[in-house]
């Protein structure tokens, strides 16, 4: 990878100009995007990717299945302990937690998915680039 003199100049200026929207008091994010270029992101245009975890699944819509996914545990779970009711044997209570993982998995990604979607919306709108992955220090 060749130094690239012109691109470090725009990564001093976005930097620059990410410290004096700081100082202003704005809340803002210095990231990398896709293209390897510093961004300075207003906080409502990240959403998930890359922060909150390093999440793998990078788009609202991959947070989505995953959501579903973790709902049909959650229902699937809510079934059979239901189900264990009518038997002699009496209720299945193993079912409880994966029960409890699928309901707040189900909810906590269902939370990032809207973020992403929300953020990916505004970049789209502000024509602001996709973040890449990692912080910048």
């Amino acid at each position: 990878m060749m130094f690239d003199r012109e691109r470090e100049r725009r990564n001093d200026a976005v930097y620059a100009e990410h410290k004096e929207a700081l100082a202003r008091g704005e809340r803002r994010v210095l990231r990398r995007t896709d293209t390897g270029e510093l961004h300075s992101y207003p906080g409502d245009e990240i959403g998930f990717s890359p922060g909150r975890g390093q999440a793998q699944v990078r788009t609202w819509w991959g947070m989505g299945i995953v959501s579903a996914f973790l709902g049909l545990v959650f229902l699937g779970s809510s079934a059979l302990l239901l189900a264990s009711f009518g038997q002699r044997g009496g209720p299945e209570w193993g079912a409880l937690f994966p029960i409890v993982l699928g309901g707040f998995g189900a909810w906590y990604t269902f939370g990032m998915a809207r973020d992403e979607y929300r953020a990916a919306k505004l970049r789209k709108e502000r024509g602001a680039p996709k973040p890449g992955g990692g912080y910048v220090s």
